[in-house]
């Protein structure tokens, strides 16, 4: 007798006439329409931000001196063209902005729609609108965008300060309108909402613009063009905006967007031609030889009889096999919530093996309580990820979700991008993305003489420190719902080819709802970068993270670790904090600058990020700044803030003090991650 399976396959392919054929895969129209964005959709570069469901494309600088450009670019890439039938796709688009300007003796730059064949797309700042760049094109390809200009620029041909223009590849628009004689105001403030339509038959685009949600009669715009002779087959579709030597902000606060007129395949006047076609045709009948009455009337009650419990028998087993499938797949995955797991790739076990050598011991790149990281080249594409391996405890499988719903879900350019995930084979794997210089620990402290990097330049730190504040920023003020990161230290920043940082390890983070005390958790960290009220009471919130920073930026002014021990003969513990803040006490502290430096510092810069530090690392959580006004007093925006000479003294209002016993060391930190201890509570 046949077993289930093989029985399912036989009855299967006997029933292969009646089953619906297979459709290759066709040109596909896409639409979406958005109210309200959220990250699920979007990809967030520069200076952009979601805040209240708007996008916000630039930073509200408040500054005349600063500049800022950022862009926002929907997820997934959309079909433009099909090689196939040589047609190109028309689309259809409306978005509701503001462009506001709280300073009306200057102007800002003004906002884009583009299409573009890359999904990271962020150009200059100023005229090229966040989009372009000096060549007066994009790094991968050429874009096309609709721009809504806020500023008379005669170097690229603009009619004036408040117009719609059409460019290819360039700043400089091939046809362009002024709004004024319109009565529309770009940069008013109000909410204005714009149409985009272009008919690829016609070769025409034509743009409306307006203050109500009706669209006008007349197009403000209207111009043949053949957009489609810079179709990709696949592009991507986005918003950017740029504002120098202004205040103005630009916001996106909701978007509509389609595509039509490519061609559907029709598979009834195909021809096979090849395997997978013959297998769609009809399979030839088999004549059967003529029956008697009553053989007739036999079989065809047989076959009344046979035929349908023979189906019920193949839904049934079809049924059973599938539920039995999907309930191994939720047992697999069920611990780490697959649903913020829609942006990352998973990979599969094998590749990983195969990339880290089996995850070879000289592939290891960092190790400590949390794991091992180790270096994986991608065997087929060649690219080199950095993969994650955690413990097999309940305590890392814990972080590991919490790493991967956190940080799936965030976009910034000082984040550590995370690649993909993987849970096979009871591993709890993650993949970022590879960071060239490895973490901030190493290079600073790795010296001239140690055969790895030089000292970092002061250029270089103060990058680092001023990276730092702006993703923090992000993390603190801009996420829905809040996150702390409760791990802030040195071998937690990542550094790229161009030694800019990238935040990462968010095994620790915790997501807090707004305007909510935070609950009672366990202490979790690093000794040196752990906030005073935080070992007293195991709560974390922001205040925590601005004094982890403040312990960072004092390290990379010194170069001096958190903790280390006093020169001499003396074994005794030295806190930088408390160095640091001895030496301002005695009006030295400009001897707290790192001596490798060899006095090549810009003198007023690293006084204001000493006092920035020693402000955040403040032991009194109320008297330290927000990461909001650390960045401002970073971009000279804000003036410092006032750091009494002698170091504040700790004083705890409530709760009862947790005694040594309840901190318990892990001390698994290798070299060549920290030297440091991670303080935790059993």
């Amino acid at each position: 007798m046949d077993s289930p399976p093989r029985t399912f396959l036989l009855l299967s392919l006997s029933l292969l006439p009646l089953l619906p054929l297979p459709t290759p895969a066709s040109p596909k129209n896409i639409s979406f329409d958005f109210r309200s964005f959220s990250l699920d959709n979007l990809t967030l570069l520069g200076d952009s931000y979601l805040r209240n469901g708007a996008i916000g494309l630039n930073r509200h600088t408040g500054n005349p001196s600063s500049s800022s450009s950022g862009t926002a670019v929907f997820n997934l890439p959309i079909q433009f063209s099909d090689p196939r039938t040589n047609t190109s796709a028309s689309f259809s688009t409306s978005f509701s902005f503001k462009i506001a300007n709280p300073s009306p003796e200057s102007h800002g730059d003004g906002l884009t729609f583009f299409i573009s064949p890359d999904s990271q797309t962020l150009g200059r700042v100023g005229p090229y609108l966040g989009l372009f760049d000096e060549s007066s094109a994009i790094k991968n390809g050429s874009a096309i965008a609709v721009e809504f200009d806020t500023v008379l620029d005669e170097d690229f041909g603009d009619p004036t300060d408040n117009h719609v223009g059409l460019d290819i590849s360039s700043p400089r628009s091939l046809e362009a309108v002024d709004l004024w004689p319109l009565g529309i105001d770009l940069s008013s403030g109000n909410p204005i909402t714009a149409w985009i339509d272009y008919h690829g038959d016609e070769q025409q685009l034509k743009v409306w613009v307006g203050y109500s949600s009706a669209k006008p009669e007349r197009p403000v715009l209207s111009t043949r063009f053949s957009l489609s002779n810079h179709f990709t087959e696949y592009m991507y579709v986005g918003f950017s905006a740029s504002a120098v030597t202004s205040a103005e902000v630009h916001q996106i606060e909701s978007w509509s967007f389609q595509t039509f007129g490519l061609p559907s395949l029709n598979l009834s006047s195909r021809t096979p031609h090849n395997a997978s076609d013959t297998l769609w045709s009809v399979i030839p009948v088999r004549p059967v030889p003529k029956l008697g009455k009553s053989s007739h009337k036999k079989l065809s009650l047989g076959l009344g009889i046979i035929g349908p419990a023979a189906l019920c028998f193949v839904l049934v087993l079809f049924v059973y096999v599938s539920l039995k499938k999907r309930m191994e797949i939720k047992t697999d995955e069920e611990s780490f919530k697959p649903e913020f797991t829609s942006g990352p790739r998973q990979f599969q076990y094998k590749e990983l093996c195969l990339a880290t050598r089996d995850f070879h011991c000289s592939r290891v790149i960092a190790s400590g309580g949390f794991g091992t990281v180790y270096k994986a080249i991608h065997p087929v594409s060649g690219i080199t990820y950095a993969v994650k391996r955690s413990k097999q405890s309940e305590e890392s499988k814990n972080e590991f979700v919490a790493e991967l719903s956190i940080i799936a879900g965030l976009k910034h350019k000082n984040l550590v991008q995370l690649q993909g995930w993987c849970t096979e084979k009871d591993e709890f794997l993650l993949v970022y993305e590879f960071m060239t210089n490895g973490s901030l620990d190493k290079v600073l402290y790795s010296g001239p003489n140690s055969g790895t990097c030089p000292a970092l330049s002061w250029a270089q730190r103060f990058n680092i420190a001023a990276g730092l504040a702006s993703v923090l920023m992000y993390l603190h003020q801009e996420c829905e719902p809040q996150v702390i990161h409760r791990d802030i230290k040195t071998s937690n920043v990542l550094l790229d080819a161009e030694f800019n940082p990238k935040l990462g390890d968010f095994g620790l983070a915790r997501l807090m709802e707004r305007n909510k005390s935070p609950v009672s958790t366990l202490t979790a960290g690093t000794v040196g970068y752990l906030a005073p009220e935080y070992l007293q009471y195991g709560k974390a919130t922001e205040k925590t993270d601005v004094f982890s920073y403040g312990v960072v930026v004092l390290e990379v002014c010194s170069g001096r670790r958190p903790v280390s021990r006093n020169g001499g003969q003396s074994t005794k513990d030295v806190n930088l904090v408390d160095w640091v803040w001895g030496l301002y006490s005695e009006d030295k502290l400009i001897e707290a600058a790192d001596g490798r430096l060899n006095g090549a510092f810009d003198r007023e810069e690293m006084l204001r990020l000493l006092l920035i530090g020693l402000s955040c690392a403040n032991p009194n959580s109320v008297e330290r700044p927000s990461m909001m006004r650390v960045l401002q007093i970073l971009n000279s925006e804000a003036e410092p803030m006032t750091v009494p000479r002698k170091k504040p003294c700790l004083t705890f209002t409530s709760s009862t003090p947790m005694t040594t016993r309840e901190i318990v060391s892990d001390c698994n930190e290798s070299a060549i991650s920290s030297q440091l201890y991670e303080v935790k509570i059993d």
